[in-house]
């Protein structure tokens, strides 16, 4: 749709400023930019398309509040970041089961088991090293395990560039929060939140490019 490639192009500025802003330090470039990725991708997203799901606007908009949130290096915006995304992947999920066809015992097994054996070794990896933080991270690790198992669910199923894309995107998201939990409770590398935040920003195109697409067809 109409000007729908330069908000695309304002997606990719503002994501590439952010970056900028993270390797080099400046903290005014990370709090003006950061802010902006989910919100230029929002925008890009309303023009693309006629129908709109409002599952996806939801999950987008607990994203720029988690995002938001986490500008701020405590344990209570840290926590409360937690829960915008742990509600931005349930209503990603939502989105996802809504598109399920019938699928097999022999695929929903084949499914869960690269989600769960990742969920379960990150688990052990950071169990110790928790705290009081083990139970939020238990239930944030295993919905966004979720929303993977019902991402390549819905692939197997359709095989399609639609779900191609979602799946994409779902396996980003896991390996972008499986980085910052291991750079925050386990080994911090300085290279780590730049990996973080690129993986993040294509999780969130992907995603998007999917819901695209999806309402074409």
């Amino acid at each position: 749709m109409k000007n729908n490639k330069n908000f695309l192009g304002l997606f990719a500025l503002v994501s590439i400023m952010y970056i900028i802003g993270l390797i080099s330090g400046y903290e005014i470039l990370k709090f003006i930019f950061k802010p902006l990725i989910i919100l230029s991708l929002l925008l890009y997203y309303i023009k693309s398309v006629k129908r709109k799901s409002k599952l996806f606007i939801g999950a987008v908009l607990f994203s720029f509040l988690g995002d938001v949130l986490l500008l701020y290096d405590t344990e209570l915006f840290f926590m409360l970041g937690l829960v915008s995304f742990l509600l931005a992947h349930i209503l990603f999920i939502s989105m996802v089961v809504g598109m399920l066809k019938t699928s097999t015992l022999k695929q929903k097994i084949i499914v869960i088991i690269p989600f769960l054996g990742t969920y379960m070794g990150l688990l052990f990896l950071l169990k110790d090293s928790l705290g009081e933080l083990l139970i939020p991270v238990v239930i944030y690790g295993l919905v966004i395990s979720v929303f993977g198992v019902v991402s390549l669910l819905n692939h197997l199923i359709s095989k399609s560039n639609t779900s191609q894309y979602l799946l994409f995107g779902a396996v980003f998201f896991v390996v972008s929060d499986s980085l910052l939990a291991i750079n925050k409770f386990y080994e911090s590398q300085e290279y780590y939140p730049v990996i973080v935040i690129i993986t993040y920003i294509l999780a969130q195109y992907l995603i998007c490019k999917s819901v695209i697409l999806n309402s074409e067809e």
